[in-house]
């Protein structure tokens, strides 16, 4: 069993730091001391009865590649039910996209609080809102309403689809192909490797953020550009469309996250494969630059919050 240190918790918030104050802005007009004080303690309550029971028994039982599928314990899509339910999928985003525009500061200790719980569950809303803070500062309008929306409301994760079997980190490297068709969209070829919640049978959808190259594009990283790839087609009304041509092919084992599906993805492999461009061509590291610092903060974090759990 672990416990929560609130008092050290309140001390970084509104002795350290002036969190209480935020309330002053308009957009956090909603989070003054009391306020807060509630947050936290749902994000207790959340975290000490649906993430920590299943904590121990997800890390001595990794997530099975079975039958083309990730099989995991149940208790993981119950606790994240439960999360979506709290409305923490959605704190930091407008009121506008179903958010609660809830202070980053605040964000982070509901997030720390999570990581002492259960650090390989939590990793699927840490995906999540990264990928969806990226598609909403480089998304076009129509993808945000596709895309966004239902990640901000828990029913889509997001994923980073960034390394690859052959070249490892070295992002100059990839062959990731994505070829442009009549309609806009672009169709992918290629494999990615050591995909954090790149498959699992919880959300709705998975929306994973690709960098691939487009023909005639510089070489190197200059050449890089950003995509959207969801696993089901979004058809334009919202419904959910037919598979797209995502196929996984395997899961690796790590020391730590062990029970965080981590998937070989491979893209055009099995049918075709469409994906949507982010911005401009050859501009998607610079984008994705924003979702990896965001990631190193979150890691960073979730270290200090397993040193905290003890």
């Amino acid at each position: 069993m672990i416990s929560v240190d609130r008092a050290d918790i309140s001390f970084q918030l509104f002795d350290a730091l002036p969190t209480a104050s935020l309330s002053a802005l308009p957009r956090f007009a909603d989070y003054d001391r009391a306020a807060i004080d509630g947050v936290l303690d749902m994000a207790e309550r959340v975290a000490m009865d649906h993430f920590l029971p299943h904590a121990a028994d997800l890390d001595l039982n990794e997530p099975k590649f079975v039958d083309g599928k990730v099989v995991m314990d149940e208790r993981v899509g119950a606790a994240l039910a439960a999360y979506r339910e709290a409305g923490f999928f959605g704190a930091g985003f407008d009121h506008e996209l179903g958010g609660t525009q809830m202070p980053e500061t605040v964000r982070s200790a509901v997030g720390f609080i999570f990581s002492m719980a259960n650090i390989a569950t939590v990793a699927y809303p840490f995906l999540t809102t990264a990928a969806a803070n990226l598609i909403d500062a480089f998304g076009s309008p129509e993808q945000k309403a596709r895309f966004l929306k239902p990640m901000v409301e828990g029913r889509f994760f997001g994923t980073m689809c960034l390394s690859e079997p052959q070249a490892g980190s070295s992002l100059a490297d990839i062959t990731t192909r994505a070829e442009p068709q009549e309609d806009g969209s672009y169709l992918l070829t290629g494999r990615k490797m050591w995909i954090s919640g790149g498959d699992q049978e919880i959300s709705e959808n998975i929306v994973h953020m690709v960098l691939a190259k487009i023909p005639g594009s510089p070489p190197g990283v200059k050449g890089i550009s950003l995509f959207i790839v969801p696993k089901f087609i979004v058809e334009e009304d919202g419904s959910i469309g037919p598979r797209n041509g995502v196929a996984l092919a395997g899961l690796n084992h790590k020391m730590g996250y062990r029970g965080t599906a981590n998937a070989a993805l491979n893209f055009g492999e099995d049918g075709p494969c469409r994906g949507y461009l982010v911005g401009d061509p050859d501009k998607g590291l610079t984008y994705m630059f924003q979702m990896m610092n965001e990631a190193r903060i979150g890691v960073g974090l979730g270290a200090a919050a397993l040193g905290a759990a003890g």
